[in-house]
């Protein structure tokens, strides 16, 4: 089974709640259909006015049967949210008037709904920028106990069977954070660990990767790696990982035994972590194109409940692929 056939029959499993907070998008309206009539979300949250939607139903000959339409400006939470919300950022100098006023945001009600468990997961971007979707967030649901920072990253999939999983291999991150330090890029690796046990389904063997292997070069970009693998030594992380290795020495056995003899990673590397956004961006577009590789993503990582960010030119098929993946994080 592929990826996103095993990723969706997963989500079909867990019977779990959806909130997609641009609710007037006719792709989001699309998707939340074919999501409720193939049994991948239990239930299905449009964010926005009624009137607005039903428009574009109309328009399109489709039905909201089964699907749930919630106003923020009306609803009934409004009062509990906008308390919940002022609770979160009052020592960030936010007002109880002021919390009331931000809350029926989209993005902020949807995340709040997940925040407060009446969701499990949140999808968004056909319509807000990608820094629109992590400040929703980060400023209401947060990142995961002991990381600082949220990430990406990718699922490359359909690689030659014997690099990964099976052909698959995390690629992180390769979306998000531009020019990480050494505690970022230890949270990236973190959280490029879980997304591999989440998507993979295998345990996490990370690379830190670096140009230079075991101090082969010296330069600040090369020590902020060493840095980042000392760090996720202090923290006793649950998964193996190496660094700095170039990707040569991470990938191929016979390379790492000669320039990194006794890796822990050796020939069993699944999830590789890039030293900035430029690498981990340009890799990823190398390896999809050159090998001819699917490219899913990106997947944010390291919020403490599932939420992910969509293109906004994601076609219909796109947003239901990252709903269902989303919703298979869902615990």
């Amino acid at each position: 089974m592929d990826f996103v056939s095993t990723m969706k029959e997963k989500a079909s499993t867990m019977n779990k709640r959806l909130v997609l907070p641009e609710g007037s998008d006719q792709r989001i309206i699309k998707a939340a259909r074919i999501l409720i009539d193939e049994r991948i979300a239990a239930s299905v949250t449009l964010l926005g006015k009624i009137t607005d939607i039903q428009k574009v139903c109309e328009k399109d000959g489709m039905s909201l049967y089964g699907i749930d339409i919630v106003n923020p400006a009306i609803d009934n939470n409004l009062k509990s949210y906008a308390n919940k919300y002022y609770e979160l950022r009052k020592h960030k100098g936010m007002t109880e008037d002021q919390a009331e006023l931000d809350i029926v945001d989209s993005l902020r009600w949807a995340a709040m709904m997940v925040y407060a468990g009446h969701s499990d997961a949140m999808v968004a971007g056909t319509i807000n920028t990608t820094g629109d979707v992590l400040r929703a967030g980060l400023s209401i649901i947060g990142t995961v106990p002991g990381l600082k920072i949220a990430s990406s990253c990718f699922v490359m999939s359909g690689l030659d069977p014997k690099w990964g999983a099976d052909g698959k291999i995390i690629f992180s991150d390769c979306a998000v954070v531009p020019d990480p330090d050494a505690e970022q890029l230890a949270d990236i690796a973190e959280g490029a660990a879980a997304s591999c046990r989440e998507f993979l389904d295998v345990e996490p063997v990370v690379a830190l990767l670096s140009f230079s292997t075991k101090g082969s070069a010296k330069h600040n970009d090369v020590t902020k790696v060493q840095a980042a693998a000392e760090i996720l030594k202090s923290r006793n992380v649950n998964f193996i990982f190496d660094g700095e290795l170039q990707a040569d020495a991470a990938l191929v056995p016979s390379v790492t035994d000669q320039k990194a003899n006794g890796s822990p990673v050796r020939g069993k590397v699944n999830t590789l972590v890039f030293p900035d956004l430029g690498a981990g961006n340009i890799g990823y577009k190398l390896v999809q194109r050159l090998c001819n590789c699917e490219a899913f993503g990106p997947f944010l990582q390291g919020f403490n409940k599932p939420i992910s960010d969509l293109s906004r030119g994601a076609s219909v098929d796109d947003i239901v692929t990252t709903c269902a993946i989303t919703l298979s994080r869902a615990k």
